[in-house]
C-alpha cells in the first residue's frame, strides 16, 4: 500500500481538511470578537500562530491514533479486520460539510450584514429611500447638481489612533474632490458636524449642507490590515450611485483614498483629464501617519479656540503639526495652522506683555517664526486660489502692502475659493472691497454652511457694504444654523446700524453670552445714540482694564475720547506687531480713522511707502466721534 493510500485509510487527509476549516472559522470569530473589545493586535496574531502550530499536531495525532468502539487506540494496536476508519471518515466528512456551511454563513454576514454594499458599478443601485418628499424637493432645488459632502468615516476598530486615522482618510478624500472646479464640496468644518451617533437621515444632512450627494463609509484596522468601505448616495431618493469595499494593508492607504475620490468624481459625471487627476493626487498629505498627526493637531487647535486656554492649546497643537512637517515638509496648510500660535503671542505681548504663558524671548522670536510659516504656506499650497490667499497673507504680515488691493481683487474674483485666509476679511473691508468680499463670502458659506465664522464674515461684509437690514437677517439666520458669540456680536452691531436700538439692548441683555462682548456693546449702544453720560456709565461697568483689551481703541473712538485712542495707538505702534494690529483695530472699529496717524509714525510710514489709502472709508455715523 502506498504512503498516500495509508494517509487516506487513516483519515489523516480528512482530519487536516477538517482542522483547516475549523481553524479558519475560529480565526474569523476571534478577529471579530477581539476587534469589538479593542484587544491589541498581538492577541489576534497569537491565536493564529497557535492554530497554525496545531495543524501538524492534529496530523500526527491522526496518523498515530485510531478511533475504535472502545475509544482511542494506537493504530499499531488495532486489528485491521476490526478497523472502523471508513465509518470515522464519513463522520469527519459530515463535520467538514457542517463547518463549510458555517464558514459560508460567516462570510456572507461579514460581507453584507456588517458592511455596506460592495458592488462597484457606474450604474445606479436601487436601495430603499427614507427621504420625505418635502426634503427631496428642498435638496434638489437648493443645491447645485454637482455637489457633495464627505461625512466622517466611521472607525470600526478601537485602536488609540483609529478615529484620527478615519478622520484623516476622510479629509484626504474631501481635499482631493475639492480640487475639481465642477464640484461644490462641503468643507471639513461643516461636514464633520455629522460625526457620532443618532445622526439625521441622509436627506436631512444633505439639506442642511446644501448638497445633492453624500459620501459615507467606514474604516477598520487590525494591525497592518485595512478595510475601507465607501459609498456615494444620491440624497433625493437614497440611491447608491457607487459603492465598494477595499481590503488591503495600511501601506496601500493612499492608493485606496485616490481610488475612492476618482470613482466618486466619475460617478458625478466629472470628466477627469490628466491635469485634474494630478491636482487630486497632490492635494493632501499622502502619508497615513502624517494625516493622523494632522487630525490630532486640528482637534487640539479647535479646542484652543473655545474650550482651553488659547496659548497652551496652540502649543499642544503645534507639537502635532511639527510631526506632520517632519514627515511631509511640503504640505502648505499645516504652516497656516502653526503660525496661529505666533500671531496670538504677538497680540498678547503687544496688549499686556509676557506672562506665565510665554517668555519675553519667545515673544521676541514670534514675528520671525510667523513670517517663516506664512512663507512656507505660500510656497507649498498647490491650489491656485488658496495659494493666492496665502501670498496675500504673507504680503500683509511682511509689510509688503504695495499692490495689496490689486492682489485682493484678483483673489476675490476667484469663483472656487472656499476659505478666506487669515487676514482676508480685514484686508478687503479696509481697502474698500466690501462688495467683492461679500460676494465671495456667499460662495464660502455655500462650501461651509455650518461654520459660524462663515455666517459672521458674510454678515460683517454686508454691514461694511452698508446694507444693515440684510446684515441683521444674515446674522439672525446664522445664529439659528451655526450659533456663535461672534455672530451675536455682529447681530447687535447690525441692529444698531439699522436704528433698532431697543431691540439691540434686549439682545445684549438676553442673547449675548460673552460678557466682554456685552460690556463693549453697551458702550457702543450709548455712543450710537449720542448719549455721552450713558456711554461713560457703561464704560465704568467694564470689569477689567480696558487699556489691555484689543478693542480699547474702538471704544475710545466711539465715545469721542481722542486722546485716549491716540495714547493706546502710540503704544501699539512701538511694538513689532503694532502696525498690523492697528490695521485690524481700524477694521473692528468700522469708524474711519479711530486714531490720528500722527500718533502712529511707524504705521504712517508703512502706509506712505506702500501707497495705501487711509483712513478706511466708513458709511457709519458715531455722534460722539468728532474727527
Amino acid at each position: 500500500m502506498s504512503f498516500f493510500s495509508e494517509l487516506q485509510r487513516r483519515n489523516v487527509v480528512r482530519v487536516g481538511l477538517a482542522y483547516t476549516v475549523i481553524a479558519w472559522v475560529v480565526a474569523q470569530v476571534t478577529e471579530l470578537a477581539f476587534d469589538s473589545f479593542g484587544a491589541p493586535d498581538w492577541t489576534i496574531k497569537s491565536v493564529i500562530v497557535l492554530l497554525l502550530l496545531g495543524l501538524p499536531v492534529a496530523l500526527i495525532f491522526a496518523w498515530v491514533y485510531e478511533m475504535t468502539p472502545e475509544g482511542l487506540k494506537k493504530e499499531k494496536d488495532v486489528d485491521r479486520s476490526e478497523s472502523i476508519t471508513p465509518q470515522t471518515g464519513r463522520r469527519i466528512d459530515r463535520v467538514i460539510i457542517a463547518m463549510l456551511v458555517i464558514a459560508l454563513a460567516f462570510f456572507a454576514f461579514d460581507k453584507y450584514a456588517r458592511e455596506p454594499a460592495v458592488t462597484e458599478t457606474a450604474n445606479e443601485v436601487a436601495t430603499e429611500s427614507t427621504a420625505e418628499p418635502a426634503q427631496v424637493a428642498a435638496t434638489d432645488q437648493a443645491a447645485p447638481k454637482k455637489s457633495v459632502a464627505v461625512l466622517p468615516f466611521i472607525a470600526m476598530s478601537n485602536g488609540p489612533d483609529d478615529e484620527y486615522f478615519a478622520d484623516g482618510l476622510t479629509e484626504e478624500i474631501l481635499n482631493s474632490l475639492a480640487q475639481l472646479p465642477e464640484l461644490l464640496v462641503t468643507a471639513r468644518t461643516s461636514a464633520f458636524v455629522f460625526k457620532g451617533d443618532d445622526l439625521p437621515s441622509v436627506p436631512e444632512i444633505a439639506e442642511k449642507l446644501g448638497v445633492r450627494h453624500i459620501v459615507e463609509g467606514s474604516v477598520r484596522r487590525s494591525g497592518d490590515r485595512l478595510r475601507v468601505t465607501a459609498q456615494l448616495i444620491r440624497a433625493s431618493d437614497g440611491f447608491h450611485l457607487w459603492s465598494n469595499n477595499y481590503d488591503s494593508t495600511s501601506a496601500d492607504t493612499i492608493k485606496v483614498q485616490e481610488n475612492i475620490a476618482e470613482k466618486i468624481a466619475v460617478a458625478l459625471d466629472v470628466a477627469l483629464d490628466e491635469e485634474k487627476s494630478a491636482a487630486m493626487r497632490s492635494a493632501g498629505l499622502r502619508d497615513a501617519e502624517a494625516f493622523t498627526y494632522y487630525q490630532k493637531g486640528i482637534n487640539v487647535f479647535e479646542q484652543a479656540h473655545g474650550e482651553i486656554e488659547i496659548i497652551a492649546g496652540l502649543r499642544a497643537a503645534n507639537e502635532y503639526f511639527d510631526q506632520v512637517i517632519e514627515r511631509v515638509p511640503e504640505f502648505g496648510a499645516v504652516y497656516q495652522y502653526r503660525a496661529d500660535l505666533y500671531t496670538h503671542m504677538l497680540s498678547h505681548d503687544l496688549q499686556s506683555g509676557p506672562d506665565e504663558r510665554f517668555t519675553a524671548e519667545e515673544a521676541a522670536q514670534a514675528y520671525s517664526k510667523a513670517v517663516a510659516d506664512f512663507r512656507a504656506a505660500a510656497r507649498y499650497i498647490r491650489n491656485p486660489s488658496a495659494r493666492l490667499q496665502a501670498e496675500i497673507d504673507l504680503a500683509f504680515v511682511e509689510g509688503n502692502w504695495r499692490g495689496l488691493k490689486a492682489r485682493a481683487e484678483r483673489q476675490l474674483a476667484s469663483d472656487d475659493a472656499c476659505t478666506e485666509g487669515n487676514f482676508g476679511p480685514s484686508i478687503a473691508n479696509v481697502l474698500g472691497l466690501s462688495e467683492q468680499h461679500r460676494e465671495q463670502s456667499r460662495n464660502i458659506l455655500a462650501c461651509d454652511p455650518l461654520r459660524s465664522l462663515s455666517w459672521f464674515n458674510l454678515a460683517r461684509a454686508t454691514l461694511w457694504s452698508g446694507d444693515s437690514e440684510e446684515a441683521v437677517r444674515i446674522a439672525r439666520e446664522g445664529m439659528e444654523v451655526a450659533p456663535g458669540s461672534w455672530l451675536e456680536y455682529v447681530y447687535v452691531r447690525a441692529l444698531m446700524e439699522a436704528g433698532r436700538y431697543e431691540e439691540a439692548e434686549t439682545v445684549i441683555d438676553t442673547v449675548v453670552r460673552d460678557q466682554s462682548f456685552a460690556e463693549i456693546l453697551r458702550v457702543l449702544l450709548a455712543a450710537k445714540q449720542g448719549d455721552r453720560d450713558a456711554a461713560q456709565r457703561a464704560l465704568a461697568d467694564i470689569d477689567d482694564n480696558l487699556d489691555d483689551r484689543f478693542n480699547a481703541i474702538p471704544v475710545y473712538a466711539w465715545i469721542g475720547q481722542r486722546d485716549d485712542a491716540n495714547r493706546i495707538a502710540a503704544r501699539y505702534d512701538e511694538h513689532p506687531w503694532g502696525p498690523w494690529l492697528l490695521w485690524q483695530t481700524a477694521h473692528w472699529c468700522a469708524c474711519g480713522d479711530p486714531f490720528d496717524l500722527e500718533a502712529t509714525p511707524n504705521l504712517a510710514r508703512m502706509l506712505e511707502v506702500n501707497e495705501v489709502a487711509w483712513p478706511p472709508v466708513s458709511n457709519r455715523e458715531y455722534p460722539l466721534k468728532d474727527w
